[in-house]
């Protein structure tokens, strides 16, 4: 990741952590979304309006991490992104994401570890830190999260930050799982309910223990799942996805691969 050149300035502004870059994409795509999607947007008031704080969402669709900034920046908080590094090299947009200062990850390498040092630098200077723990989209054939991967448990261990859940639904009715079509008519609801913070005492001090990780990890993402029961008002199935015994890639678009 030598050549992405990353800014780990403090937050300013408001909301807090915002930019000329993010004001400027904000300005263009909130009142575009506005028009284009209904909300249903609840728990607000567990975003932490200052200070270290890590959010953690399930993934659906392309089009989550733009509803789930919209939320973040509608209450107070402009986040950081760890973003596969292949966008950042995207002409113009890459150039975007580094301007609001989102951060490139070479996933499933050994520079992946870099990725978890550019997150603790942003923590420290007291940033929202945004993740997927699922790492990818969901392979789950009814949307549910899947088993996720400990580098979110990891890195709240490691520097005692916080964790708030997040559920949200309805961003993969607008672009479908591992699609990039547009379906935006009849208007959708995006629904997103974010939590109080997952209670991780349990693991404290424990950031270097396999087994501690793996069941930090779990209740991170049954906090989430349980937000995510609420939305669809429906149990998750018994047995939970897992993409680490699965024979499908652990990352790219297995659909587009199977075709």
């Amino acid at each position: 990741m030598a050549q992405f050149k990353v800014s780990y300035e403090p937050p300013t502004g408001y909301p807090l952590g915002t930019n000329g870059a993010f004001r400027f994409w904000t300005s263009i795509l909130i009142p575009l979304f506005n028009l284009l999607m209904k909300r249903d947007w609840k728990g607000g008031e567990n975003i932490p309006p200052s200070g270290r704080v890590i959010v953690a969402s399930n993934h659906m669709s392309y089009l989550d991490v733009l509803v789930f900034t919209h939320f973040l920046y509608r209450h107070g908080r402009a986040p950081r992104f760890l973003g596969k590094s292949g966008v950042f090299k995207v002409p113009v947009v890459g150039r975007v994401l580094l301007a609001a200062g989102q951060v490139p990850v070479e996933r499933e390498t050994s520079d992946a570890k870099k990725a978890v040092d550019h997150a603790k630098i942003l923590l420290e200077k007291g940033h929202m830190l945004g993740v997927y723990p699922e790492g990818t989209l969901t392979r789950d054939e009814n949307m549910w999260p899947m088993v996720a991967k400990t580098g979110c448990a990891r890195l709240a261990l490691q520097t005692d930050t916080p964790v708030i859940p997040i559920a949200q639904w309805g961003s993969q009715l607008i672009v479908p799982n591992y699609t990039t079509r547009l379906n935006l008519f009849p208007r959708k609801t995006i629904i997103i309910r974010a939590g109080k913070p997952v209670d991780l005492s349990r693991w404290k001090g424990r950031a270097d223990d396999p087994a501690a990780l793996v069941e930090a990890t779990a209740e991170i993402m049954r906090a989430i799942t349980t937000l995510l029961e609420d939305i669809r008002g429906e149990k998750r199935p018994e047995v939970i996805f897992d993409p680490h015994t699965s024979d499908l890639p652990r990352t790219g678009n297995f659909k587009k691969k199977r075709a």
